[in-house]
Parts: structure tokens; C-alpha cells; sequence
């Protein structure tokens, strides 16, 4: 088995209790469940050997069984989606090349995102973990600024290198620019796509090392992979016309029914 997709989702979200069930209504006006949506998009993937939804919930189980995915049934206590992808993988006892995690509030994420991301790791043997960033626009750039200024958790940014090695990633919108951008102007910041591609020894030791200082101060499970010393390998992909946000807030439903209605997405 060469690439397995897991799909982490839980019900007891901080922020958005129940966020998997939630419905979404594409271009179509028919409402599809954000679990669903993300399955759809994890399907599409081109290269996958198995798709899994790795979940604690059982509300959650019957839904994603009813419409056709396989699943995984996880524990309480992981604390991130990492933690639930390292988990499911070991539960089934399964042994691929490589283990991607789909976040489940991310279902506008394009097929060529994971894909890309899949080759850019084959690539680089010396990255543990690789994850997509895409450059912001003036306008994209404005929407992280102007959450922050709101006091909502938005997108999240990251900073790397010339080699792509991930140097940090952030719930503030870094590195700062203090100049004007045009709306479809490129800017020097990156939106991290919350979507990983791990080496399956890199994801086994994940959990034992317990919450890293950056990471609960950020809320990003990827800071533990850096706290630790492991290469994260940034692949920049390119949106090609797609709109792309993640579903953070409950404000964020009608922002993705809005892109999925401009898109033609059903």
C-alpha cells in the first residue's frame, strides 16, 4: 500500500462543537455535511490506495458509514488530527509509504493540492512531513489581517526557506509587510493549507512526545514536529482560479457556500 488518506473529524470541536455535521449548500442548494464534502475531496485525490474517516464520535460513525466511507473508530484522549491519523493507521495495522491527513474542515481543498504535496515528499527524503502553502493575494492577505483585528482564529501562515523547509507557522499573519497591496497583487505571505503528508515513523513517534510549548501556545499541532528537531517541507501549489478557506468559525459557513456557488460546485 503506497498512499492512505485519514480524514481526522471529532465532534467536541472549542470552537465549533459538531463542525463535521455541519450541512453546507453548494451551487446546487443541495446540503451536503462537511464530512461528506471532505470525504468527496479526499476521493478525488488521483494516487490513493485507501481513503479512512478516523473519528471518536458516533454520531459522526453512522453519518460517514451511511453515505459509503470507511472508518476508523479512534479514542477520546488524541488531542490533535495528527494524533488520530497515528492512531487509526496503527488500529488497522497499516503499513504505507505514506500517510496524508485531510483535515475535515477543509473541503474546497482541489485534488492537485494533495497530489502535489504526495510528489513534493517523494522527492525530498530528507523531509519528515510535507504540507502545502499558497501565496496570498492582496485580498486573501486583508481577510487574515481582518480576522485577526475581530479576534477570530482564521487561516494560519507559514515561513520557510529557500529549500522550502518550514521555519515557522503561525495563527498571526507573518512575515509582516508594511506596504499597500493591491487586491490581486502577490504578497510575501503564505497561507498554510491544513493538509500533511507524513512518513509513516515520523507519524508513529508523534504522539509520545507530548504537547510542545509552541504548539499549545499556537494551537497548531505542526509546531510539534518542528519543536522536535523534524523537517517539514513546504510545497507551494498554485490555486489555478480555485478559492480555498477552511471552515474555523461558524462565520465561515456562508464564506465557503459563497466560493462553492461562485465555483459551480454542487
Amino acid at each position: 500500500m503506497s498512499v492512505v488518506i485519514v480524514i481526522p473529524a471529532r465532534h467536541a470541536s472549542t470552537r465549533y462543537p459538531g463542525k463535521p455535521l455541519v450541512e453546507l449548500r453548494g451551487a446546487t442548494g443541495e446540503g451536503l455535511s462537511l464530512i461528506r464534502r471532505s470525504w468527496e475531496a479526499a476521493r478525488a485525490v488521483q494516487g490513493v490506495d485507501r481513503v479512512i474517516v478516523a473519528t471518536d464520535d458516533d454520531s459522526i460513525r453512522a453519518h460517514a458509514e451511511g453515505f459509503g466511507a470507511e472508518v476508523a473508530m479512534t479514542s477520546t484522549t488524541a488531542r490533535n488530527g495528527t494524533e488520530r491519523c497515528a492512531e487509526a493507521v496503527e488500529r488497522l495495522g497499516l503499513s504505507p509509504q505514506i500517510v496524508v491527513n485531510l483535515q475535515g474542515d477543509a473541503p474546497l481543498t482541489p485534488a492537485w493540492f494533495v497530489e502535489e504535496l504526495i510528489a513534493g515528499l517523494r522527492a525530498d527524503p530528507g523531509a519528515d512531513v510535507a504540507t502545502p502553502v499558497l501565496r496570498c493575494s492582496g485580498a486573501m492577505r486583508s481577510e487574515l489581517i481582518a480576522d485577526r483585528v475581530a479576534g477570530r482564529v482564521g487561516g494560519t501562515t507559514a515561513v520557510f526557506g529557500h529549500d522550502g523547509r518550514a521555519l515557522y507557522f503561525s495563527k498571526e499573519v507573518i512575515p509582516y509587510a508594511g506596504a499597500d497591496f493591491g487586491p490581486s497583487d502577490p504578497t510575501p505571505v503564505y497561507h498554510h493549507v491544513g493538509v500533511y503528508a507524513y512518513r509513516p515513523q515520523a507519524l508513529a513517534e508523534y504522539p509520545a512526545w507530548g504537547e510542545g510549548r509552541l504548539e499549545v501556545l499556537e494551537g497548531l499541532e505542526q509546531l510539534r514536529f518542528l519543536e522536535r528537531g523534524r523537517r517539514i517541507l513546504c510545497v507551494e501549489v498554485e490555486a489555478k482560479g480555485r478559492e480555498f478557506w477552511e471552515l474555523n468559525n461558524p462565520s465561515d459557513v456562508p464564506k465557503l457556500e459563497a466560493m462553492m456557488q461562485r465555483m459551480g460546485i454542487a
